[in-house]
């Protein structure tokens, strides 16, 4: 490409994200009486080791590194970092091992959040779901993000984007539940939920409007004490109260939500990536419904979202 015609990268302007700070400042405090243990699995590159150390001077929990010493050496003499004083688990040179040991730990309570490192993400959640040797809890495993948006006036978060492709009704019930759990661990007692569609009337045709009908009910019923649930509801209408007066919808959920549920992970992972790269917005990501959280880092991620999410997932080890 041209370089002329090349376009910086959104991500890269000086937006202010004060609700994410917010987490890190209140994550901070938490660290202050009791810091989290936090295993960076596999930190055998440039990024995650400079992680560690930022995980260290913002004091928001207390990293341990899992993988092969001497090639985490290497990647923090290559990043110009200072692990001295970080504690090393020495493991086997391979991806696997590492995430293996990690998990391990993480079940005997060593652990209070894992963090991806170098490895694939395929090998850390592999083992995390690992049904003899893993983190598995009483839900199914989903992901969500909460993201600091500038037009918006206030965190919001977005589930599933991540973890699960096409979820039927019982994973989307999952998806629900242990993302509303984690708002509520925030602070956030009583989460409005729009479950999103592509149109906010119930269509057999399209049945991810069925599915968010059953949902609604669910809630009705009370499958999630404190939050109200709501649809479908197409995104127009979930994000803007104007746009549901204009369509005559009644609701309570209509440009004041807390969390969208996104329908499948094709709509939710567009619709997260358009929120940073052109929404101006960034997110800090959680992997939940395991024994512990888990931060699934891209080599994408600003260091304002790798923070954020640590930040995140300290305060989501927090008691309801």
């Amino acid at each position: 490409m041209n370089e002329d015609l090349q376009q910086p990268d959104p991500r890269n302007s000086a937006v202010a994200h004060p609700r994410l700070d917010e987490l890190i400042r209140r994550a901070r405090e938490r660290a202050g009486t009791r810091a989290m243990t936090v295993g960076l699995v596999y930190p055998c590159d440039n990024l995650a080791v400079d992680a560690a150390a930022q995980i260290v001077a913002a004091g928001i929990a207390r990293p341990i590194l899992i993988g092969p010493a001497q090639s985490i050496a290497r990647a923090a003499g290559a990043a110009g970092v200072d692990v001295a004083q970080i504690e090393i688990i020495d493991t086997p040179n391979a991806g696997p091992e590492a995430a293996l040991r990690a998990t391990t730990l993480a079940r005997e309570g060593v652990l209070g959040a894992l963090m991806k490192g170098a490895l694939h993400t395929d090998e850390l959640m592999s083992a995390v779901v690992n049904k003899a040797s893993g983190l598995r809890g009483d839900s199914r495993i989903s992901h969500a993000f909460v993201f600091d948006l500038p037009r918006y006036p206030k965190l919001l978060a977005l589930a599933d984007c991540v973890v699960n492709i096409a979820p039927n009704l019982q994973t989307k019930r999952d998806i629900v539940g242990n993302a509303i759990a984690l708002l509520q661990r925030i602070g956030i007692a009583q989460p409005k939920v729009g479950i999103v569609a592509a149109v906010e009337t119930v269509n057999p045709a399209i049945p991810a409007t069925v599915d968010a009908q059953a949902l609604a009910q669910m809630a009705r019923q009370g499958a999630w004490p404190g939050a109200l649930v709501e649809g479908p509801l197409g995104f127009d209408n979930a994000i803007s109260a104007e746009a549901a007066r204009i369509k005559k919808i009644d609701s309570q959920v209509s440009g004041d939500a807390d969390l969208l549920i996104m329908p499948d992970l094709n709509a939710g992972n567009m619709l997260y990536k358009s929120f940073n790269y052109i929404g101006g917005g960034d997110c800090a990501g959680l992997v939940l419904g395991a024994k512990v959280p888990v931060v699934l880092t891209s080599r994408a991620d600003s260091l304002h979202s790798r923070m954020a999410s640590v930040a995140l997932a300290v305060l989501a080890s927090l008691p309801f």
